[in-house]
């Protein structure tokens, strides 16, 4: 299990990283927007990306 997890981590570096490398400027702004977007909503968005991702590996495994 704990090599399933490590994998996941490294594959979330991997999605994540692709962003600021094909496109610095973009990024950089997106994270301006972010920055501007209050807790209580941030909160919101997490848990609904929380929620599709749980909901897409039950349905995947």
């Amino acid at each position: 299990m704990l090599k399933d997890v490590a994998t996941a981590i490294c594959l979330m570096l991997v999605l994540e990283g692709i962003m600021p490398f094909l496109s610095p400027s973009r990024w950089r702004s997106m994270v301006e927007v972010i920055a501007t977007v209050d807790d209580r909503k941030m909160r919101r968005i997490g848990l609904l990306s929380m929620t599709i991702g749980a909901v897409a590996l039950f349905f995947i495994r």
